[in-house]
C-alpha cells in the first residue's frame, strides 16, 4: 500500500470516528449501525464473550467505548448520572470486568 492510500484510508477512518461522535451525542438511531460498518471487530469480539447482549446494551457499549464520561453519556441519553452507573455495573457484570479495572481501558483493548 502506498502512503497516500493509508492517508486517505486514515483521513476517512478520522471523519468516520467525527461522524460516530456526532451521532453519539445527538443520540442518533444510527449510531449502532454506523460503528458496526465502521468497527465490525469491536463487535466480533463483543460478541464472543457475551453474544447476547441486546442492542440498547451494546449502543451504551460504543459509548464507553467512545471513552464517554457518566456525565456525557447521562445528557446524550437523557438519564441520570446514576442510571448510567447502573448500566456500567450490569456490564461489568456480563462482561465479567473486575471492579479494579478502568471499563474504560477495558474497552479500549478491546
Amino acid at each position: 500500500m502506498s502512503k497516500t492510500e493509508s492517508n486517505a484510508d486514515h483521513q476517512m477512518k478520522n471523519l468516520a470516528d467525527e461522524e460516530i461522535i456526532k451521532m453519539a451525542k445527538e443520540n442518533s438511531p444510527r449510531l449502532l449501525n454506523k460503528f458496526k460498518s465502521t468497527y465490525p471487530e469491536f463487535f466480533e469480539k463483543l460478541s464472543a464473550i457475551y453474544p447476547t447482549f441486546q442492542n440498547s446494551e451494546l449502543v451504551f457499549c460504543v459509548y464507553l467505548k467512545l471513552n464517554l464520561s457518566t456525565k456525557e453519556i447521562a445528557t446524550y441519553t437523557f438519564v441520570t448520572p446514576k442510571a448510567i452507573q447502573n448500566r456500567k455495573n450490569r456490564i461489568r457484570k456480563k462482561l465479567n470486568i473486575s471492579s479494579s479495572v478502568d471499563i474504560y481501558k477495558w474497552f479500549d483493548e478491546l
